[in-house]
């Protein structure tokens, strides 16, 4: 077993800003869409993140491609992991509590592993991770709710819809692994962005009309903290996370994000959430602690991490 990355104070610092940055992005879109369609709310975060993105890449000197196959590679990475899944998952917080939708979004390394053992040889289904990967997808069952399954309301609709952004967010991982190894992160994090903001913005133009800048300001507010904060800052700070903590370690922020959004939506959005949500969450969380594997490791060879 592949002993984990040790995380030093700093990477620990680092790791809970951006689950607390990720978890109260829950909060800033379900504000947007009270005034913004879910589409014109998507547009808004990837055209403002990619502008923000591109000027780092400028300063910093990085060579912007120019192979129309890495744009390509961009194009549907942008769709994959940002477009599908963040009009997906508004249109799900319209029906769903910002609180559960975060439980259910940190059914992604679930499915990510799913994917992964499919599409790559050498990620096959271990007998730790099939097991994870089943407590995890009791874990959302849990969550959801067996009248989900009963009844097609638009609540059903609503948590079906976040399910489906993390099976989106899931083969996004794939594709980055078939198609972006090898580019720098702010390069492959700004080309993603400019490609879903192409695909994005006449389909948020068809179905919801023009892109209205006449918002109220608690609007803006909110949609600069999710494009600026939430998106362009986070993908910097996930990197460097990633680079100090290693992605075994980064699993640990999809744990964090889901208690801050609860909490978030709690204490503004006077949110409850049925008490079947926190069992699913806690049964989810075990799923990826066995995914995880650190637990089994620390039991078998008596070492920990820190």
């Amino acid at each position: 077993m592949i002993k984990q990355q040790t995380m030093s104070a700093r990477a620990w610092i680092e790791l809970c800003l951006l689950s607390l940055i990720w978890g109260a992005s829950f909060l800033s879109i379900r504000v947007a869409l009270d005034e913004v369609g879910p589409l014109t709310a998507v547009a808004h975060r990837t055209v403002w993140a990619m502008f923000v993105l591109w000027i780092v890449v400028y300063f910093k000197g990085f060579a912007v491609p120019r192979d129309p196959r890495v744009w390509f590679a961009f194009l549907i990475m942008g769709l994959l992991n940002n477009v599908i899944p963040f009009s997906l998952m508004a249109w799900g917080q319209l029906h769903i509590e910002t609180g559960l939708t975060s439980i259910l979004n940190a059914a992604t390394a679930v499915f990510g592993v799913l994917a992964a053992s499919v599409f790559f040889a050498d990620e096959k289904l271990t007998l730790r991770r099939g097991l994870g990967v089943t407590v995890g997808f009791f874990g959302v069952a849990t969550a959801i709710g067996l009248d989900a399954f009963l009844s097609f309301d638009l609540r059903s609709l609503g948590q079906l819809a976040v399910i489906g952004g993390t099976i989106s967010y899931a083969l996004a991982g794939v594709w980055a692994k078939k198609r972006l190894v090898g580019l720098s992160p702010h390069i492959a994090a700004a080309g993603m962005l400019t490609g879903s903001s192409v695909i994005i913005l006449p389909i948020a133009f068809i179905y919801e009309g023009p892109i209205r800048f006449d918002l109220q300001p608690v609007t803006w507010a909110a949609i600069g903290y999710y494009a600026l904060i939430a998106t362009a800052l986070a993908y910097l700070l996930y990197y460097r996370v990633l680079k100090m903590a290693g992605a075994g370690n980064l699993m640990l922020c999809t744990l964090l994000v889901a208690p801050v959004a609860i909490i978030l939506g709690a204490i503004v959005l006077r949110e409850e959430l049925p008490l079947r949500s926190y069992f699913g969450f806690a049964i989810l969380a075990a799923g990826l602690t066995i995914l995880d594997g650190r637990l089994l490791q620390r039991r078998n060879d008596g070492t920990g991490c820190t």
